[in-house]
């Protein structure tokens, strides 16, 4: 199983960026999906979920933060997974990693430890 993620960079505060997370062997339309950030300086364990959806995407979580400026959004029939990010802060800076889990709960979607898979990460950066 790999997942690609792509689309960070660096952008001044107030703008957008989409990043992109292509999953190959397995049919992303059974797990769970999810955006993660890791701040500058933590391990995997300081990693914190900024948006997540379930298998059905019935349920999505955001984190506090970022709620009316992200958006998570998948395509199963490509396998892919987007996160959409506008009105950029300086505080979203990090790197981000997209993740997929199979069978996790609703209640657990934006914790990192239900998750099996994960992409090697995009760094984002909101400076002006």
């Amino acid at each position: 199983v790999q997942l690609q993620a792509s689309g960070g960079g660096l952008v001044q505060p107030g703008g957008s960026l989409r990043l992109s997370c292509v999953v190959a062997g397995l049919r992303l339309g059974d797990y769970a999906i999810g955006w993660f950030r890791q701040f500058p300086g933590k391990e995997r364990e300081g990693r914190e979920g900024v948006v997540c959806s379930s298998a059905s995407d019935e349920i999505t979580y955001y984190q506090d933060s970022v709620k009316g400026r992200f958006t998570i959004s998948r395509d199963n029939a490509r396998n892919t997974l987007h996160l959409q990010m506008t009105n950029l802060k300086p505080e979203d800076t990090g790197v981000y990693y997209c993740a997929a889990g199979l069978n996790v709960p609703d209640w657990r979607l934006l914790l990192h430890r239900e998750y099996d898979y994960w992409g090697q990460g995009t760094q984002v950066t909101v400076s002006s």
